[in-house]
């Protein structure tokens, strides 16, 4: 049986990873990654923007990121970059919940941003599969602006 997220729990997904990643965890119950994505829902508010597959949204300042590699191989590699204000991320798929904490992202100008990000001895391995990101709800409508919907990857190549 599920237990209940004690009532001062505010503790995120990222804040248990950094522990683990720190050492101040050597692991997290399932119970607590159920609080924490409970937790993370709470705080996106009932009129939030929910992102959908198409939305483009505009950073409106430089942010500090972490970007997820992909590769043809069992991991997943990541690393921490800035965004610049002004640029462009689309949500290319649909959310999988009704008030979704996060959702994936790729960057509009995919080619540059990878370029200016990802390690070039990274986007030149072999099996280097690409790079994506990830913005919270929460993040998306404070940190961000909604610019466009109805964008698809097929539709705005050259």
């Amino acid at each position: 049986m599920a237990e209940d997220r004690p009532k001062d729990w505010n503790l995120t997904i990222s804040d248990l990873m950094e522990q683990l990643q720190s050492g101040d965890r050597k692991f997290v119950d399932q119970h607590e990654w159920d609080w924490a994505r409970e937790y993370e829902r709470s705080l996106v508010s009932d009129d939030a923007r929910i992102p959908r597959k198409g939305d483009v949204y505009e950073a409106l300042d430089d942010l500090n990121i972490n970007y997820m590699t992909a590769w043809a191989a069992p991991f997943t590699g990541s690393g921490k970059a800035i965004l610049e204000k002004d640029e462009r991320i689309w949500i290319d798929s649909e959310p999988m919940e009704n008030k979704p904490i996060g959702t994936y992202a790729l960057p509009v100008d995919y080619a540059r941003l990878e370029q200016q990000m990802v390690p070039k001895e990274e986007r030149e391995a072999s099996n280097y599969g690409g790079f994506y990101l990830f913005f919270s709800t929460v993040q998306l409508n404070e940190d961000f602006k909604l610019v466009d919907t109805g964008f698809s990857k097929e539709k705005n190549s050259p």
